[in-house]
């Protein structure tokens, strides 16, 4: 009973008509916990708290299906127990519009994390969502044995976004399966078997792909195969802080005493997704792709998460580097929430996929390529880009003035719709704030906002939209983590 009434006292009807600041929900306060500890913790004053979400005319559609609880029950019985959710009481999403998305109760929320940074155009963008119905009403499948001008016409236009000669494009279903392409085409290209990555990196959770990637919570025990991990250019927690030099000289040390002297290439993402958003050292791919090259490596930028204009500055995030790749892999963002990837490389290191026969029976099926081409579309038309830019600036602005009102954020960071948030308890020893970090995860749900997590801790805040995100949700956001800071 004393439960009871205290979860009444502590909800607040706010917003769209849900609670915040829900303590049943908070993983450090027991059934056992005081009301007056909650209260001094966390539940008073309500009178500071933000705004309601922005106006957003759209009506979702009433929801008669299974509840969340019916569908947790359904996953945990037929799903793999290595599949994941967030939130102690996790969200049955039923519908989504744009930057927002829809529960089962019909209550809004913001989307800051677009699916964990997949939809780019925005969720159901009507323009995407026609050209995948039109072409499903056609054919939806045929696979390349025959022609078809959907996957010619996507290919087309998406090596036209290409700098250099990265003219010739390999279609497939995921970042995973695009980089594990990306390595056979180094690996036969170059003769050698030798790969490098970066520590912290993520590029994948394939038998293959596990190797490149250099975060222990995702990777199981099995062999590797030829791959080394560098030191991590990383200007928040690096040894070399912003010293690239000084990082590059480690990728050159590995070759000179790890190695034959020659290796298969090199792979990063330029601001690294599922490690934090953390963005590498200014001026460092270039000494690397320079040293790799002279070791008879291929260099391959995985843009999985930072293309397609989503820092802002860059279509892809490679260019932020000043540096033009021998291979690029992509996904996510390529199709708005379709499972479709790519890897786009030169002609001469596409020509020795041609000494075998190198198939993908789903790789660019033409409703995907539909849907992909009227992506490339949409962020042309609506020019999101320069959108990510303005919005992303005006986000990291208030974020920092943010740093400097709490001592928990020991670090904010990147570029356009792709920033990380990194929490400590102490900014001099950089601790990771784990335990903060979980409470405010759940506090911001409440409040109507769905972030994403990363870093190998779990610390760092993921901040990645969907692209048509705006200054008042950017405004909403920050106020509502401000608020929910203020009640640690």
């Amino acid at each position: 009973m004393a439960m009871m009434l205290q979860r009444k006292v502590l909800r607040r009807t706010f917003g769209e008509g849900k609670a915040i600041l829900n303590f049943n929900s908070n993983p450090v306060l027991s059934p056992c916990t005081s009301f007056s500890t909650v209260t001094s913790a966390a539940a008073t004053p309500f009178h500071n708290a933000p705004r309601q979400l922005p106006p957003f005319d759209y009506q979702p559609k009433p929801y008669n299906g299974p509840s969340a609880d019916q569908i947790l029950e359904k996953r945990k019985k037929f799903l793999g127990p290595s599949l994941f959710y967030y939130y102690q009481k996790p969200l049955n999403i039923v519908e989504g519009k744009m930057q927002y998305l829809y529960d089962e109760n019909g209550r809004r929320y913001l989307d800051a994390f677009a699916g964990i940074v997949t939809v780019s155009c925005g969720h159901c963008h009507p323009e995407v969502l026609n050209a995948i119905t039109e072409q499903n009403k056609l054919l939806q499948h045929a696979t390349t044995i025959y022609l078809h001008h959907a996957i010619a016409d996507f290919a087309e236009a998406l090596a036209s976004k290409m700098p250099g000669n990265l003219k010739v494009v390999y279609f497939v279903n995921s970042g995973s399966e695009a980089n594990e392409l990306a390595m056979l085409m180094a690996r036969l290209y170059s003769g050698n078997l030798g790969m490098i990555s970066l520590r912290n990196a993520y590029h994948g959770g394939s038998s293959s792909t596990i190797g490149l990637t250099a975060l222990n919570t995702w990777k199981y025990p099995i062999p590797e195969g030829e791959i080394h991990h560098v030191i991590n250019p990383d200007p928040f927690r690096g040894v070399f802080g912003s010293d690239a030099t000084r990082y590059a000289k480690d990728v050159q040390d590995h070759i000179e005493y790890g190695t034959s002297g020659k290796v298969a290439g090199f792979i990063a993402e330029t601001i690294q997704g599922v490690g934090g958003a953390v963005e590498l050292a200014p001026g460092y791919l270039k000494q690397v792709y320079d040293i790799v090259r002279k070791a008879g490596g291929v260099c391959i930028a995985d843009e999985v998460q930072t293309g397609f204009g989503r820092t802002g500055s860059h279509y892809w995030g490679f260019e932020t580097q000043g540096v033009i790749p021998d291979i690029v892999t992509m996904a996510k963002g390529i199709g708005n929430g379709l499972p479709l990837g790519a890897v786009v490389t030169t002609p001469e290191i596409a020509n020795v996929m041609a000494q075998k026969i190198q198939f993908n029976t789903f790789g660019g099926n033409p409703v995907c390529s539909a849907g992909g081409l009227a992506v490339l579309r949409v962020i042309d038309k609506e020019k999101r880009q320069a959108h990510c830019a303005d919005v992303g600036s005006h986000l990291i602005g208030r974020l920092r003035s943010l740093q400097d009102k709490h001592d928990i954020i020991g670090d904010v960071r990147g570029r356009g719709l792709m920033v990380g948030v990194e929490l400590v308890t102490d900014r001099k020893e950089k601790t990771p704030a784990k335990a903060k970090t979980a409470i405010l995860f759940e506090n911001m749900r409440e409040l109507g906002v769905l972030l994403g997590k990363g870093g190998l801790h779990g610390n760092v805040f993921r901040i990645k939209p969907p692209m048509c995100f705006t200054k008042d949700d950017a405004d909403y956001l920050v106020d509502a983590l401000d608020y929910a800071m203020s009640k640690l």
